[in-house]
């Protein structure tokens, strides 16, 4: 029987066991030295040139970071519809309102005309996404923050060590959010990360996360308790030490794909972009279902369709304002996300070539 190839495939080895271990042995497990050292090491790593501060998930990063930067109920947020519903929840958790704007057909990112359509008077902020692993039109966007006095908030959260002629994701707005979920390029078991512009930012970051506490029992904010355990932190650091080789093996897997995939549209990536490939998301314009049910019922091809509900169309964002979102809506009906993983053999990625070749030469 033919092995399955699985669309994604967390990658823990015997140095971040041991990593634990140590953290078990030394008694200190709830937000300590290790959460501090992953922060300035992750800063580093991937030359953001601003602080970082590491929280229990992507999604609690995102709030903290909006309610950080201002934020509150009666304001409004562009933020993208083809998306996990995360983004739109950190805005609607603020109490403001996310406004859905359109992506671009060609990085399923947010769409610079789209947004600036959508700016009313209520608008303070753009929430870009680095959707599966490349950069959005930042410079593009950056401008259309500028030319209407907003701040601009970057879920980074699939886009570890991407970047936008040489400049990292993460380092553009007020803050960007990367998630360190078990799926993603890299991970700490669960947990986010945040990278903040300055100083106010970085310091009710903290106290958010820890209860409105700098100084305990001295609460200055009504907080939450969203703090990365040492546990997660010591994974995330031994993760660093690995992840610039699993972007390589990414963008070298995806390389292969591209030259070889046929009758699927294989995902360009833009002038002077860094892709880190999140996924590998080609569009099947005929019965996506089909193709993806095909693949793995008759070759063990495993794949993955991420988004096919835009969040325009979700129970909670239903009256939510939105723009006219054509190419969402093509995206949500087109996109197969298909394995790209470093974990992937040569004889595996043959296979899915043979696999969606013969399947889009059949019209499956």
């Amino acid at each position: 029987m033919t092995e399955f190839i699985p669309p994604a495939k967390p990658l823990i080895g015997d140095e971040e066991r041991a990593a634990v271990d140590r953290v078990l042995r030394s008694g200190m497990l709830a937000q300590g030295p290790e959460v501090k050292a992953f922060e300035e090491e992750f800063s580093e790593h991937f030359g953001l040139g601003r602080a970082c501060v590491a929280v229990n998930s992507g999604t609690s990063g995102q709030h903290l970071g909006l309610l950080s930067s201002g934020v509150k109920a009666g304001d409004e947020v562009i933020v993208p519809s083809f998306t996990f519903a995360a983004t739109a929840n950190s805005v609607a958790l603020t109490g403001a309102t996310p406004v859905f704007a359109d992506i671009s057909a060609d990085d399923f990112c947010l769409d610079p005309a789209s947004v600036e359509a959508a700016v009313t008077e209520r608008t303070v902020g753009i929430m870009p996404v680095h959707l599966y692993g490349h950069p959005a039109k930042m410079d593009q966007l950056m401008a259309v923050a500028d030319r209407h006095g907003l701040q601009v908030f970057e879920d980074a959260a699939q886009a570890h060590g991407a970047s936008l002629h040489g400049t990292p994701v993460g380092a553009f707005g007020s803050f960007a959010m990367f998630s360190l979920y078990p799926t993603k390029n890299m991970t700490s078991g669960e947990g986010g990360m945040v990278s903040v512009a300055n100083a106010q930012i970085e310091r009710l970051m903290r106290l958010y996360r820890n209860q409105g506490m700098e100084k305990q029992y001295h609460n200055e904010v009504v907080g939450f308790n969203t703090r990365m355990t040492d546990i997660h932190a010591a994974i995330g650091r031994v993760q660093l030490t690995k992840v610039d080789g699993w972007t390589k093996a990414r963008q070298e897997n995806a390389a292969f794909l591209s030259a070889n995939l046929q009758g699927v549209s294989t995902p360009p990536v833009a002038e002077g972009a860094v892709h880190v490939y999140h996924q590998y998301t080609v569009r099947v314009p005929a019965d996506r279902d089909g193709f993806a049910a095909a693949l793995k019922d008759e070759y063990g091809v495993g794949s993955g369709m991420f988004y096919p509900v835009p969040n325009h169309q979700l129970a909670p964002f239903a009256q939510a304002p939105h723009a006219d979102l054509p190419e969402t809506a093509r995206a949500a009906a087109e996109c197969l996300s298909l394995p790209v993983h470093p974990s992937l053999s040569q004889e595996d990625l043959e296979r899915i070539v043979a696999a969606v070749n013969a399947l889009a030469k059949a019209g499956a």
